[in-house]
């Protein structure tokens, strides 16, 4: 009795205070010289094996202080941790069996049937969207992914479209002469600031922010709105959504689809993006970045890994901002920019990075973003700041170690 009673006394000695046998510690090194705010990803089965859980019991993480954090279960097995950590340090979690408490959501997205099947989504920095069938069938030319800027950390996009819709009934009511009411419109637009931010970014036929395209004998091959979607995430810390594509015929191949997966995590200026075709014949250059809106040349910045931009928006004579937009590219391109032989519909060019011979289902990785000068981002030279920094963090992530 005394060995084994000395035997569980060592035990329970080795256990870190308030650690209990059953629990899992994490922790997350930062070898950078500057503060890292991100997201930690563990493998959810591992998790669980280590606490002896079976699938579906649930756990709370809790940081030194003893609060319960959030984190996030992904569609893809993962576990999210919301994990900052200073220049060179390291951050300590606990992970118990439990119940976790009810947290607030940071990410949000989801189709809009009302605005012609676009999808929006948004993290606390900034909201993007893209366009569907509905609006195809009008013959409207928008391609890319579209920006609309945030100064609020609330998720309001939803808000944001049914103000909009509701102004243009009410608009159209009011009108004497088939033109919607100017003064509902100044209060309901999406497309004006009311105090939390707005669409003033131009999209129409170009990659908008960080769409991609196939390219061929040096012109780009735009896809039109998406085919179908799935959304895979949805919150509290990741939004993630898979969607088809169809561009328009490519030589010989009678029919190429395009998949893409696009996530955004709560805190990133950046979303990510993996793209693959289907049923290319032989391999194919693809290319993705960014509208150039502006002949101004200096405020195009192209990069080894990363082209960035200072966007006029689509009204630069009415507004006294700027939005930032970038497209990065960790796993190597070859970056430049492409400008439009006959430049129209407000369309100087693109600045993009070209991956050469594409094969048929190589899944290809880069990231786009924005930023807005009214918001966390004021000048050009801070947002190439942020681009070397979250470019830095591809390269060196962050390095969890779970006992």
């Amino acid at each position: 009795m005394k060995i084994r009673s000395l035997f569980f006394m060592t035990l329970l000695m080795a256990l870190p205070l308030g650690v209990s046998a059953a629990d899992v510690k994490l922790t997350v090194h930062n070898d950078e010289p500057f503060q890292r705010q991100e997201l930690v990803e563990l493998n959810a089965d591992s998790v669980r094996h280590r606490l002896g859980l079976h699938d579906g019991e649930t756990f709370v993480v809790r940081n030194r202080i003893g609060q319960q954090v959030v984190y996030q279960l992904t569609y893809d097995g993962k576990v999210l941790i919301d994990a900052a950590v200073k220049p060179c340090g390291q951050t300590v979690f606990t992970i118990s069996p439990g119940t976790p408490e009810t947290f607030r959501s940071w990410v949000e997205g989801k189709k809009y049937p009302l605005r012609k099947d676009d999808i929006g989504w948004e993290n606390d920095r900034g909201a993007y969207r893209i366009y569907g069938p509905a609006l195809q069938k009008t013959g409207e030319k928008s391609y890319g992914i579209d920006v609309w800027t945030k100064n609020s950390k609330e998720l309001d996009m939803s808000e944001r479209y049914y103000k909009d819709y509701e102004g243009n009934v009410t608009g159209y009511a009011n009108s004497r002469d088939g033109r919607k009411d100017m003064e509902t419109d100044l209060h309901s637009s999406f497309h004006l600031d009311h105090g939390n931010g707005l669409d003033c970014y131009g999209v129409g036929p170009s990659l908008g922010c960080g769409a991609p395209a196939l390219m061929v004998d040096g012109q780009l091959i735009l896809p039109y709105c998406y085919k179908t979607y799935r959304i895979l995430d949805n919150g509290p810390l990741r939004f993630t959504v898979e969607l088809t594509y169809t561009p328009a015929k490519i030589g010989n191949d009678n029919q190429v689809v395009e998949h893409r997966i696009i996530s955004l995590d709560k805190g990133s200026n950046f979303n990510k993006m993996t793209v693959w075709y289907e049923g290319l014949s032989e391999p194919c250059d693809l290319a993705a970045g960014v509208v150039i809106h502006s002949a101004d040349k200096e405020s195009v910045v192209i990069g080894k890994n990363f082209v960035q931009y200072a966007d006029p928006t689509d009204r630069p004579d009415d507004h006294g901002f700027q939005l930032y937009v970038a497209a990065l590219f960790p796993n190597g391109a070859e970056t430049r920019t492409l400008w439009a032989d006959h430049p129209a519909d407000g369309i100087e060019g693109h600045a993009i990075g070209i991956k050469r011979k594409l094969k048929n289902n190589e899944r290809y990785t880069y990231f786009f973003g924005s930023a807005w000068s009214e918001y966390d981002v004021r000048t050009q030279a801070e947002w190439q700041l942020r681009v070397d920094e979250f470019l830095k963090s591809q390269y060196r992530p962050l390095v969890v170690v779970m006992k």
